[in-house]
């Protein structure tokens, strides 16, 4: 059975790259409840369950392996996910493991 596999060096390790980042379980909680739109980081610290400084150290993660961005808001700052292709990840990991 032929399959449409990745084959272009490049493009494995950028899909290597994102998936480990995505590979922690805070990591992936925190872009699920991404995936409903930007949220500021103390909001994002209700939702997750844990203290501000852990989720910060893993916003910084995703944030520096180009899966999410924020801005500043006067006081708050707002993350958002960058590339849709995460959000569409997300979608399919949850399809692939979840219950419905």
């Amino acid at each position: 059975m032929q399959t449409d596999l990745i084959t272009d060096e490049s493009e494995i390790r950028r899909a290597a790259h994102s998936l480990k980042a995505m590979a922690h379980p805070l990591r992936l909680k925190i872009l699920c409840t991404l995936s409903k739109g930007r949220i500021n980081v103390q909001d994002l610290v209700e939702q997750v369950g844990t203290t501000q400084s852990n989720v910060s150290q893993h916003l910084a993660i995703l944030r520096d392996k180009g899966i999410l961005s924020c801005h500043r808001d006067a006081n708050k700052v707002y993350y958002f996910v960058e590339d849709d292709r995460m959000l569409q990840l997300v979608r399919m990991i949850k399809e692939v493991f979840c219950k419905h």
